[in-house]
């Protein structure tokens, strides 16, 4: 996970943010019943505006189901508490796949790679931060793993992940995000880029391009399309860490 805005702060605000992410951290995960697991984890480490750690992959379904949620509430008790200066966001990763206990490997790699994804740092930067706190990106495996096996905890549902094209330099994967409470029915879907739109994910061969857009019309990149139908017509507001899981 990585804290949104993090080198704006100034050093005693950099400090405070790193020394509240493990606690929180633990807290989120106590809520989300997988504290003895989480004492248990490997390779936990401060990545300066984050932390990063391995745990055993039978949590997944608790960390997709219970501890998005269970996060977001941290954060707004945190923000209660200490209203003055900015409130805390956090971007989440969550990835699955064998790595060693040093933690090097592809695995940790696609997980960072996740977690630069533009699409999420842009749902963060267009969120209002007293609202939302947290978003959420998993990998198609989590995805796979969790919901078409019927395991997930928590009542969380599919339809609250809506699924992209994650690319940060050569990585090209689909992914899933998630803003805890938020339904993304409310969200026009072409939000971010279909999964299919121009590379094929797995071979990575370019596809023929799509046919020319206007692009005085055309949305800017990140960009959400809210649209009311009324008596009046159509209103529309443009606003806008593996075997061990991370």
């Amino acid at each position: 996970m990585d804290a949104r805005n993090f080198s704006a702060l100034d050093s005693k605000g950099m400090q405070q943010v790193n020394a509240d992410i493990p606690p929180l951290l633990a807290q989120a995960l106590s809520a989300s019943n997988v504290s003895a697991h989480w004492e248990r984890r490997m390779f936990g480490q401060h990545t300066g505006d984050g932390y990063v750690a391995g745990v055993d992959p039978e949590v997944l379904p608790a960390l997709v189901g219970c501890f998005p949620d269970a996060l977001r509430a941290a954060l707004a008790s945190r923000r209660a508490e200490t209203p003055a200066g900015p409130p805390l966001q956090l971007r989440v990763s969550i990835h699955v796949g064998p790595l060693p206990t040093s933690g090097l490997g592809v695995p940790m790699v696609h997980t960072h790679r996740l977690l630069d994804d533009d699409a999420l740092r842009a749902v963060l930067n267009r969120a209002n931060p007293e609202i939302t706190n947290t978003v959420v990106i998993i990998s198609q495996r989590v995805y796979e793993d969790v919901f078409e096996s019927g395991c997930v905890n928590g009542d969380v549902l599919p339809s609250q992940f809506t699924r992209h094209l994650a690319k940060v330099k050569k990585f090209r994967q689909p992914a899933w995000i998630h803003i805890p409470g938020f339904d993304w029915r409310l969200a026009d879907p072409d939000i971010f880029e279909p999964v299919n739109a121009t590379t094929d994910a797995v071979t990575e061969q370019p596809k023929a391009p799509a046919p020319a857009v206007d692009q005085a019309a055309a949305p800017a990149p990140g960009t959400v399309s809210f649209s009311h139908h009324g008596e009046h017509g159509i209103q529309a507001y443009n606003h806008f860490g593996a075997g061990r899981g991370q």
